[in-house]
């Protein structure tokens, strides 16, 4: 089984990017066949921005764009999706989200007929979330962080292609304070990425 774990912090020595190892590190020991590969979208470059090719791409006018094909290669031979990434305004940061927009495409994460029928292509694809925050967890629901979360990133994006969000994990400094909590944490996640997608195929 194999696990790609996707990044997108500018810092390479960033908490988030510590937690993305710790959870590739548990992946690779809860298994000796289990396998995880870490795709640094900082480090590696990818462009975010939506283009004129993405547009012509998004109405079947082109192949996407020679990243974006590259991109759906490696979540194509993976068993499972996670997404690490720290809370910028209350979401996921900008590289990320346009990660997805150029990636998660027409045609290929899922199609609109023209009856209106919506084909969902990622049934495959179990989904792992981990988001890292400097605030309380009573701050995040008090102002409906969670109910935020479940409609804008796991509804409107992953249920909308097909895609199971497995799980959905709050990593908060007020809660946890020390780098071995973080990791703590990281492995317990790490553990349990691939038992939680066999359960889902039950």
């Amino acid at each position: 089984m194999h696990a790609l774990i996707v990044i997108s912090h500018p810092i390479p020595d960033s908490l988030s990017g510590h937690v993305a190892h710790y959870i590739a590190d548990s992946i690779r020991q809860s298994n000796p066949e289990n396998s995880a590969e870490i795709a640094d979208l900082a480090k590696e470059g990818f462009d975010p921005r939506f283009t004129e090719s993405d547009i012509a791409a998004f109405y079947k006018k082109s192949l996407p764009p020679a990243d974006v094909i590259a991109e759906q290669s490696r979540i194509a031979l993976s068993d499972a999706l996670v997404l690490v990434y720290p809370i910028y305004w209350w979401t996921m940061p900008a590289l990320i989200k346009g990660w997805i927009d150029r990636v998660f495409c027409h045609g290929w994460a899922y199609n609109e007929h023209p009856d209106g029928r919506l084909e969902k292509k990622l049934q495959h694809l179990p989904v792992h979330l981990v988001a890292l925050g400097a605030g309380g967890r009573d701050t995040y629901l008090k102002h409906g962080f969670m109910d935020a979360l479940e409609t804008q990133i796991n509804h409107g994006i992953f249920d909308y292609c097909g895609a199971p969000v497995i799980t959905s994990e709050l990593l908060l400094y007020p809660e946890l304070k020390t780098p071995d909590a973080y990791q703590e944490a990281a492995y317990e996640i790490g553990r349990n990425i691939f038992i939680m997608a066999e359960d889902s195929k039950v």
